[in-house]
């Protein structure tokens, strides 16, 4: 319910116009992801429709599902009724968690796939049958598909048991035949990307060198504490102590190794500080388990009744930061004063009034509009051949969503993977070129001329002031120019 009260609010956020885009052209791989997201993006189009609530549907059940095994991972460590709440609880009301359900991506999957592997090794190690390796290794291979940080988690598990020396596991027939069923999952997405070049290393190279904001590793652990919020700082340090401290916890050690591993991987890869958000549903359960026994006592019921709801509190305050519930000037009211969603920054950008996440979610239906109204401003016969082209796959994407309810032709772009689409055949004797490197595009016309700019107050610096021209005369035909026009990061 806390999703749907805010699912319609503001607009699509850029990667979702991306998916949507990738979902209309099914491959074994994309340049920047492997080929899950986009097949159940074209799924959800498929079934559900193009709506914002319809594309965002599926990562709302996402979430509920994370919230549902974390609970019951707390069980089957041996939390009762109030651990299990607890450990729910927090990842229900974790900003972090929020804010990824609350658009189509990637990230809104891959806590569930690492939670549902969690459970199954908790389960294995606790008596289940071996067999249940099979079905770890078909949820990690879908994972792979996922994500490509699915690795790291596989490394730290296996790494893990091997510290904790539970040897006998891989003594099982099943651990290896799970590993294969892994691998041959993977494999499609692992041969397109040997086949074309890895372009995914590009892709993190790039990032690495103008768009990923690198920090520190104490402001890496200080965004761990924003993330799940600082109420729930206990519940997860709990976590890590009751697996390395406690008797109890001892059986189950590998997933507190795992989660350090995972921390540390990231942050000597200088990652992304949410790269590491996907396993905290082991660390939440566990913090149930540990939170519960220290508070058992009769005496300390209230003290476990106001912690509770404290918690509660508290994340009902960050719900804001997580979900857009409130309308924009609220929310910027609200965010001044409490600027929590402004301390959190994963890419390199001028600061703008809104976070990142939501500042991506405005100024593409008015690009649309504009778009639209340049190209209906050619004369008839101009418009048939007419390409527009887009400076990154955001532009594309609201281009193709909005425009494309305007009559507009697909737009294309040298962006990602929408390089590969190509050119649809367009001759270039007539562009829109619109929104990034969009100037520097127009010099490879001998005719080119700035006919609009779209203003979008809220949005990312970079969408503010689209710039759309028209551009003739091309220096040579669109495929020999292409090249020019690629853009990977």
């Amino acid at each position: 319910m806390i999703q749907f009260a805010g699912i319609n609010h503001y607009g699509f956020f850029r990667d979702e116009f991306y998916y949507v885009a990738c979902g209309e052209h099914l491959a074994w791989g994309y340049v920047d992801q492997p080929p899950l997201v986009a097949l159940v993006a074209w799924f959800a189009r498929h079934t559900l429709g193009d709506s914002m609530f319809a594309i965002r549907l599926l990562p709302v059940l996402a979430g509920a599902a994370v919230v549902y095994v974390t609970g019951r991972i707390g069980r089957e460590l041996g939390a009762g009724l109030f651990g299990q709440f607890l450990a729910a609880g927090s990842i229900l009301l974790a900003p972090a968690y929020l804010a990824f359900d609350s658009f189509f991506s990637m990230n809104a999957f891959e806590p569930l796939i690492w939670a549902l592997c969690a459970w199954i090794a908790i389960l294995i190690v606790n008596g289940g049958s071996q067999k249940l390796w099979l079905l770890f290794g078909g949820i990690a291979g879908v994972g792979l598909e996922n994500k490509h940080t699915m690795l790291v988690f596989g490394f730290a598990l296996v790494a893990s048991l091997l510290l904790t020396r539970q040897w006998k596991q891989f003594t099982s027939r099943s651990i290896w035949l799970g590993g294969a069923m892994a691998l041959a999952i993977f494999l499609p997405n692992l041969l397109w990307e040997a086949m074309h070049g890895w372009p995914q290393i590009e892709v993190v190279r790039n990032g690495e060198a103008f768009k990923i904001l690198h920090i520190s590793a104490f402001e890496f652990l200080w965004e761990q504490v924003l993330f799940m919020q600082p109420v729930a700082l206990p519940v997860w340090l709990g976590g890590l102590y009751w697996y390395f401290f406690t008797a109890n916890g001892r059986k189950f050690r590998f997933l507190g190794w795992a989660f350090l591993i995972v921390l540390a991987v990231f942050i000597a890869l200088d990652g992304k500080s949410y790269y590491v958000l996907p396993v905290y549903p082991v660390l939440m359960a566990a913090g149930g388990v540990m939170i519960e026994q220290f508070l058992g006592a009769p005496k300390r019921y209230w003290v476990r009744v106001s912690y509770a709801a404290i918690l509660i509190v508290v994340g009902l305050v960050t719900l804001p930061f997580g979900v857009p519930l409130l309308p924009v000037a609220t929310f910027l009211k609200y965010s001044n004063a409490l600027p929590y969603g402004k301390s959190v920054k994963a890419e390199r950008d001028a600061p703008v009034e809104l976070p990142q996440l939501y500042a991506d979610m405005f100024g593409w239906d008015n690009l649309g509009r504009a778009v639209a109204n340049v190209y209906y401003s050619l004369p008839a016969n101009e418009r048939a051949n007419c390409a527009i082209i887009a400076g990154n796959y955001g532009e594309a994407g609201a281009i193709d969503y909005y425009g494309g309810k305007l009559g507009l032709p697909k737009p294309i772009s040298g962006h990602n993977s929408h390089y590969d689409w190509g050119t649809r055949g367009y001759s270039g004797q007539c562009v829109i070129l619109v929104g990034e490197r969009s100037q520097d595009l127009s010099k490879l016309f001998g005719e080119a001329t700035l006919v609009a700019k779209v203003s979008s107050r809220y949005a990312t610096l970079a969408e503010q002031n689209v710039p759309i021209y028209i551009c003739r005369k091309p220096s040579a035909p669109l495929a020999e120019l292409w090249p020019h026009f690629r853009m990977v990061i």
